[in-house]
């Protein structure tokens, strides 16, 4: 309930929405991975939310990020971050302990392609951990959901007449049509690492078994997260 109020607030008190995310992402991430002392990348890091949650726990962190504004957003970016594309990450093979994304995938025009690069830049033994959206999820559309359900083109004409300006996240540009069963797909298939864990990120424990039933997953599952070991 907590991290459900917090998505409420994103537009209006993005502080409290992505500290309550990063903070919760530590959680998570924990449980797979030793923070301590661990390489880190961060692709799609942002503002630096992310960063000051994992600094914290002891992570050396670096961020990548396509998106100048995005990394500007609290000030200048620091140090150890790098302008660049998910789907081509200036970053050599095996280089970094935990390769980390949240809520990206949804905004990439080729997200099989970006995961394929978490997984490149990890070493053998290392951690993957990624997360999306779904788009037949209640939040899929962003800003402009529910009314994704009836296209989404659609829904951003109604935002941008009701809110006098275009959505942040536009349909076909920055936001992409990804389903929970396209990432089951690819981890299941992906043969330079393991599956480790998957299951829907904001609900409790009880309610994992939604991703055993085709179709109810897409609209259930909410937020995507794919947990995979380099081998």
């Amino acid at each position: 309930m907590r991290l459900f109020r917090a998505f409420g607030v994103e537009q209006t008190d993005p502080d409290l929405f992505y500290g309550t995310l990063a903070a919760d992402s530590v959680g998570q991430l924990s449980a797979y991975a030793d923070l301590r002392g661990a390489r880190m990348l961060d692709v799609g890091g942002g503002p630096g939310y992310f960063g000051d949650a994992f600094r914290a726990a002891g992570a050396t962190y670096y961020a990548i990020d396509s998106d100048l504004g995005e990394l500007s957003g609290r000030g200048e970016p620091v140090p150890g971050t790098v302008l660049g594309s998910g789907m081509a990450l200036p970053i050599g093979d095996a280089q970094v302990d935990i390769c980390f994304s949240s809520n990206v995938l949804e905004h990439v025009p080729d997200p099989w392609l970006m995961a394929d690069e978490l997984v490149r830049v990890t070493r053998p033994g290392g951690t993957i951990f990624l997360s999306y959206t779904g788009w037949w999820g209640l939040h899929g559309g962003h800003e402009t959901a529910p009314w994704h359900f009836l296209g989404g083109h659609r829904a951003a004409r109604r935002y941008e007449k009701q809110k006098g300006r275009p959505p942040k996240n536009k349909f076909g540009e920055s936001l992409f049509p990804i389903t929970v069963a396209g990432g089951l797909r690819w981890a299941r298939g992906c043969t330079d690492a393991e599956l480790v864990a998957a299951l829907p990120r904001y609900h409790p424990r009880w309610a994992y078994g939604v991703l055993a039933v085709p179709g109810l997953r897409e609209f259930a599952t909410w937020n995507l997260v794919l947990v995979l070991r380099r081998k």
